[in-house]
């Protein structure tokens, strides 16, 4: 079944002193971009990540954010770079004293400054790494279970909108069977009104009616929106993303659709292909939501 491109998920893991919150959200895309935000630490897992979105999810804008926390002592170092800290020190001493300001300078301040602090993490990368995926695997299932839940009400609104279709088409396939006749009708008393006469060429009737026959017939736009419908119902009930495809046949449907309302004389036709016309707008709004 087709799944919506919406949707939100998101997954906890705390183990061996880490933790790890992922939250995924996905919005409606043409095709598939994804955004990753995750501390520098981890940042090494970023192409496993998307790795696995794309494994997951075929098409829409997608948010990852990662927060990750180390609570194990083992495994962070504080390296202090003392040279670099005693030449910011002496340097603001030499400054103070040609300034002739107060020299102060407490230890905390020197901290600060780039490059004297280094945390180090000494940990195993593989064991993170299965942490965190696992943690991501958690929150994009639960994404992919709101999607499809939002898919099937999707799915039955659009199975709704077709039966409409299908409606309409065999009411106008019915009013078209009697185009012709009615047709022959008044072209026949219009002649008659014109020569004054009751004697009419029908051979030279017959030509016209069949050049009108053939500029009228709608059969063949009939059949290929009826072939249309399935191809759409087809592919609602696949699980293969089928968003795009929808989308080509819709718009081959609206084509057909046309050229059944340019083709017909009739004003009960015209008012079913308005119909018909404005259900496949509802349902191409509805496809920009699908996968």
């Amino acid at each position: 079944m087709i799944k919506s491109m919406t949707g939100y998920g998101k997954s906890n893991l705390s183990i061996n002193s880490r933790e790890y919150q992922v939250e995924v959200k996905t919005v409606n895309h043409r095709y598939i971009d994804v955004n990753i935000k995750m501390p520098k630490v981890i940042s090494y897992l970023e192409e496993d990540v998307r790795k696995l979105i794309s494994s997951k999810l075929k098409r829409g804008k997608i948010d990852i954010s990662i927060v990750f926390e180390n609570y194990n002592k083992n495994e962070n170092n504080i390296s202090i770079n003392t040279e670099l800290a005693e030449n910011y020190i002496k340097s603001f001493k030499e400054l103070a004293e040609k300034q002739n300001i107060n020299a102060n300078i407490e230890v905390t301040e020197i901290a600060k400054l780039p490059e004297v602090l280094t945390v180090k993490t000494d940990f195993n990368e593989e064991q993170i790494k299965l942490e965190l995926l696992q943690t991501l695997e958690n929150a994009v299932d639960q994404l992919i279970c709101m999607r499809t839940n939002e898919g099937e009400k999707i799915s039955k609104d659009i199975f709704d909108k077709i039966s409409q279709i299908e409606l309409k088409k065999e009411e106008i396939s019915k009013l078209s069977t009697g185009l012709i006749e009615e047709y022959v009708v008044k072209l026949e008393a219009r002649i008659k009104e014109i020569l004054k006469t009751d004697d009419l060429d029908k051979s030279r009737l017959m030509q016209e009616v069949v050049i009108y026959a053939d500029k009228c017939s709608i059969e063949e736009e009939l059949t290929r929106l009826s072939s249309h419908i399935e191809q759409l119902r087809s592919l609602i009930e696949t699980d293969e993303p089928s968003g795009k495809k929808m989308d080509f046949i819709i718009q081959e449907m609206n084509r057909e659709t046309n050229t059944i309302g340019s083709k017909s004389n009739s004003l009960e036709i015209t008012n079913r292909v308005v119909d018909i016309k404005t259900i496949l707008e509802d349902i191409r709004e509805q496809i920009q939501n699908i996968e």
